[in-house]
């Protein structure tokens, strides 16, 4: 089932030059420019902090709700990362050597679970607790970096899967241990 996914969906590479490189740009830019947006909706967000007379407190809720937003994401980027040397499951353009040619030559026998699911799964978690339409947006960011990431040949459908699973289980994990603490 996971190949017949897979094939349905890498069926769409490679049919047209403008699309590939939309892939591209999805798979491999837009967690970038994600991240980005994250950044300038906490500055917008705390951008008269200077102005307010509890200052320090404003400091330390802001670095609060950084570390809330962004400590499940990265311990989700490590541990995929810790599974994937353990697992040691190839990618696709492994598996299939002569049938897949990706768009562009990510990792090699590390294929699952997806780091990149995995970190934008607890992101958008975390986003959706802070302010739901940028929690949306994640959550439909997620899933375009996940369907690129399959459609360009570099991982499996339950590569992807299993990362938005480990993500939003580590945030869980994460909300329920500091949200006393943290809101």
């Amino acid at each position: 089932m996971n190949d017949l996914i897979f094939f349905k969906l890498y069926k769409l590479a490679h049919l047209n030059y403008f699309l590939d490189k939309i892939v591209i740009f999805c798979a491999e830019y837009l967690p970038y420019i994600a991240i980005l947006i994250i950044i300038i909706f906490l500055l917008y967000k705390n951008y008269k902090i200077a102005n307010e007379k509890n200052f320090f407190s404003k400091i330390r809720n802001s670095t609060k709700e950084l570390i809330y937003i962004f400590l499940p994401a990265i311990s989700g980027w490590v541990i995929a990362d810790i599974v994937k040397n353990i697992v040691k499951f190839p990618r696709p353009f492994i598996k299939f050597i002569d049938v897949v040619n990706p768009l562009f030559i990510h990792g090699g026998m590390d294929s699952f679970p997806s780091g990149h699911a995995t970190f934008f799964s607890a992101l958008a978690f975390s986003l959706f607790f802070i302010n739901k339409k940028l929690g949306y947006l994640f959550v439909f960011f997620a899933i375009l970096i996940g369907l690129a990431r399959i459609i360009s040949g570099v991982h499996f459908p339950v590569d992807i899967f299993s990362g938005y699973v480990l993500g939003a289980i580590i945030f869980f994990i994460f909300n329920f241990i500091f949200s006393k603490k943290v809101k």
